[in-house]
């Protein structure tokens, strides 16, 4: 994307708008929606626990769903035996990677078409200056893309995880600059210990713990802090560039 920017604040608004339909009464709140999906899938908890994680793994529509907070919930309320943690488990992850997968084809078809935009800019009539620039910022990125495309950063991940929705908008980044798809698969795996942990926590301690993550002024909070890292960035290029 042209700017860092761009992508927190797309979340934000997403938010806002969800928010707001949800106040106005247009649509569901998200926990009601879940309560219709346990009664119409009453006897398959595990089928609805992979459905709703998917669910809110994939980039925005993740805004709507608090599907991490309500499986859990699904199963501590059952009172679980460590059988039922373990499916738990991998029927989460299963969603999460899924859901990676989507985020990950996403941000590459959404590079794609900005391509393909340029490119008709480029072809249609931009001026001779620009069309040199579009060319020479085609060709870089074409390098950038072929030299990043075999690595990805630890560390960078790993902050994605903290939340199932920084993690959605992180795989969609990661197809955008056509990184390597090692890094879906990887973040599945690190993802066994992070939900089993993440269970046995709820269950054995609170349920405020997890409710916390799915606070929207909790959202909000750690999508300001992107959004400043992004704009800081936005001006550490501009100015390299002026």
């Amino acid at each position: 994307m042209r700017y860092h920017s761009l992508l927190p604040l797309s979340a934000i608004l997403s938010i806002g708008i969800m928010s707001l339909l949800i106040t106005l009464d247009i649509i569901p709140a998200g926990m009601a929606m879940l309560e219709q999906l346990k009664m119409a899938f009453e006897g398959h908890i595990f089928a609805l626990i992979l459905i709703i994680i998917l669910a809110e793994s994939i980039v925005y529509v993740g805004f709507y769903f608090p599907g991490q907070f309500f499986a859990v919930l699904l199963v501590v309320l059952a009172k679980p035996e460590w059988s039922d943690i373990l499916y738990l488990t991998l029927c989460m992850v299963l969603g999460a990677t899924l859901g990676s997968v989507i985020n990950y084809f996403l941000g590459q078809r959404f590079a794609q078409k900005k391509n393909a935009t340029d490119e008709q800019k480029v072809k249609y009539g931009a001026e001779h200056e620009v069309k040199d620039e579009t060319r020479s910022m085609s060709k870089q990125g074409g390098e950038q893309q072929n030299s990043s495309a075999k690595s990805y950063s630890l560390k960078y991940l790993l902050i994605a995880m903290i939340h199932i929705n920084s993690l959605a908008f992180y795989m969609f980044k990661q197809g955008e600059q056509n990184r390597s798809f090692t890094v879906v698969w990887f973040a599945g795996l690190l993802n066994l210990p992070y939900y089993l942990l993440l269970i046995f926590a709820t269950s054995t301690l609170s349920e405020q713990v997890l409710q916390l993550a799915e606070n929207t002024m909790f959202l909000l909070a750690i999508i300001s802090i992107w959004l400043l890292v992004c704009l800081y960035l936005d001006y550490k290029h501009y100015s390299s560039r002026h």
